[in-house]
């Protein structure tokens, strides 16, 4: 098995980066990977529960990246009481904001919906390519997802279906 990560711009839906892993690698590991691939400057990130692990926020922390739209976990704790010294962590702020006015309140105030771009480019990626890879090793294969991300930024800039809410 393979996971296949994507980060993708919200103003023009491309693809950023890729990170092809095998099954048994985190999330936040890979989410790391992208953020480092990742070109230019990152307004905000949005992921699921998955990257809600330190490497992840110290890595975006690196990167300047303040807005993080990452739900922590159900058992979350804070990692940096509020009396300390030291910036307060966008994780706990975003925890304790959670605890405040709930996970759905939560979720609109961030723009956390800005994730399901991601998933409708994977989304676009398996209907595109389906979702069997050809090349048997990792490295291979890597190139081949990177190959077919690029033609699907081609395809992409070429135009999207306008989408529009009817009342």
């Amino acid at each position: 098995w393979r996971k296949l990560h994507l980060s993708v711009d919200a103003a023009t839906q491309s693809i950023q980066a890729v990170v092809l892993t095998v099954a048994g690698v985190l999330d936040a590991t890979a989410g790391c990977e992208l953020l480092e691939e990742t070109p230019g400057p990152i307004e905000q990130v949005s992921g699921d529960g998955g990257y809600d692990k330190r490497p992840f926020y110290d890595t975006c922390r690196q990167r300047g990246i303040d807005r993080i739209a990452v739900p922590p976990q159900h058992n979350a704790r804070i990692w940096q009481h509020g009396n300390s010294a030291k910036k307060p962590l966008p994780r706990d702020q975003n925890l304790r904001r959670i605890r405040r006015v709930g996970h759905r309140r939560w979720k609109q105030e961030v723009g956390y919906h800005q994730r399901s771009l991601a998933e409708t480019a994977m989304f676009r990626f398996k209907t595109i390519f389906g979702n069997h890879l050809s090349a048997r090793t990792l490295s291979r294969q890597t190139t081949e997802v990177r190959i077919k991300c690029a033609a699907l930024n081609r395809m992409t800039q070429l135009g999207l279906p306008e989408s529009y809410r009817v009342a």
